[in-house]
């Protein structure tokens, strides 16, 4: 059964010795047209090094939304779902992570890696659930 694991690991990750750092994010689309699916969440890694919020967390990009990032010592509480998802090189990767360092500078990714993601003001939250587990994460609404 795959409830048990799951258990262990949201109790593994929730501890405060498995998530050091975390990065505010506040998305307003640049434009009417272009909705974003979340607009305040907060994420950070587990079984990661320090120096990989520092890399992903950058103001930098090239979307038709504005990011506001920051890095702060913990995501707040009070959010309205969470979403702890394995974390990959794409994921990594991802536009919203990437700044513009050369994919020879990301961090190496450990197999047991995850990105746990606190969503506080989210439009659509079915959306934000799908897109959890869609990346094989596991969902908590809160």
């Amino acid at each position: 059964m795959r409830i048990v694991p799951c258990i262990a690991l949201l109790a593994t990750l929730a501890s405060g010795q498995a998530m050091a750092e975390g990065c505010d994010v506040v998305k307003r689309s640049s434009s009417e047209a272009v909705k974003p699916v979340q607009q305040h969440t907060c994420y950070s890694y587990a079984n990661m090094p320090a120096e990989a919020i520092a890399w992903s967390c950058s103001n930098e990009s090239k979307e038709m939304l504005n990011s506001q990032k920051r890095r702060i010592e913990r995501c707040a509480d009070g959010s309205v779902g969470s979403c702890i998802a394995p974390l990959t090189q794409e994921t990594l990767a991802n536009p919203d992570a990437a700044g513009r360092n050369e994919p020879s500078t990301r961090p190496t990714v450990p197999k047991d890696a995850r990105i746990i993601t606190y969503y506080y003001d989210t439009p659509s939250l079915g959306q934000a659930r799908s897109d959890c587990e869609r990346s094989n994460g596991v969902w908590q609404t809160h």
